[in-house]
């Protein structure tokens, strides 16, 4: 089904300069493919030593693959990262909604994991790329090696009279009144640390990206027993959407072999610090390597 993320093609315009501005910041060279799958040309953006071992990259909604590679420093130094931009949720994705109810938007990744001559790689998710990541791992489990989720979406749900009362009538006030003020009272609830690109793009989005209401659904026990391989949550214990004492619990019981790990003093939207981005280089080697 084809679905435009933009609003008017003003705002394709500010979306796609958003998109840039993010590809900016990134501390090494970046390419740029476009790979044939059978719902059009789907975006990459490459970065790394070419010789490195390969790592799939999945952003978060509304966002893009430059808004991840930013944030990923050391990461880029030590793996080939290979980033799609998501259908309907990147300015740069395919203009295509597919179901969150089957396997069709896995089976596009793996469409375009053989485009790219990909047969088996460590995969990492961030919130709605951790859902796209996790349904990969339990649609085609011999295409993932290792798989990393960060505040993934559709493990565990936070209260949603919790999300109304702290995001819903902010949007309001917002939306009436686009003030910097106000949009940091918007944005308070889910920004660990505050950083005026990101928040600025945010409300890009608002004023310039069609809203997708769909909320990834929560995965069964059954499809959360097939994580055979070794898997990695780094969970948040302030993150109003997906919990992490929930996802933590939930995991427990049913597949007790996942690593998990609550990252402290987190929100949503992780740190966008130096200091943050060494760590999770290094987190996410130690699992790999290991």
């Amino acid at each position: 089904m084809g679905a435009n993320v933009w609003k008017s093609s003003a705002g394709r315009v500010r979306l796609n300069d958003w998109y840039d501005h993010f590809r900016d910041k990134i501390d090494v060279s970046t390419e740029s493919i476009f790979v044939d799958t059978r719902h059009g040309p789907s975006h990459v953006l490459i970065a790394g030593p070419e010789d490195a071992p390969p790592l799939v990259c999945l952003h978060a909604m509304r966002t893009g693959s430059s808004f991840l590679l930013s944030e990923l420093g050391p990461v880029l130094d030590r793996y080939r990262v290979l980033a799609p931009d998501l259908p309907g949720q990147s300015i740069r994705g395919p203009e295509v909604r597919f179901s969150l109810n089957d396997d069709s938007l896995a089976l596009w990744l793996v469409e375009m994991m053989d485009a790219l001559g990909l047969e088996h790689v460590n995969l990492f998710g961030v919130s709605w790329g951790g859902f796209l990541a996790r349904l990969m791992a339990t649609t085609a489990p011999d295409r993932v090696r290792r798989l990393m989720l960060m505040v993934p979406a559709g493990i565990a749900n936070g209260s949603h009279l919790t999300g109304l009362m702290k995001m819903a009538v902010p949007m309001m006030r917002y939306r009436i009144r686009p003030t910097k003020d106000n949009l940091k009272k918007l944005l308070s609830p889910i920004l660990t640390t505050w950083d005026d690109g990101w928040a600025e793009s945010i409300a890009g989005t608002i004023r310039d990206m069609k809203i997708d209401v769909r909320i990834p659904p929560l995965a069964s026990d059954e499809a959360l027993c097939k994580l055979a391989m070794p898997t990695l949550v780094l969970a948040a214990d302030q993150d109003i959407s997906f919990p992490g004492h929930l996802i933590e619990r939930r995991l427990s019981k049913v597949s007790p072999n996942i690593e998990i790990e609550i990252m402290q003093d987190c929100k949503h939207c992780p740190p966008t610090t130096t200091e943050f981005r060494i760590w999770l280089g290094d987190r996410l080697s130690r699992f790999i390597e290991a």
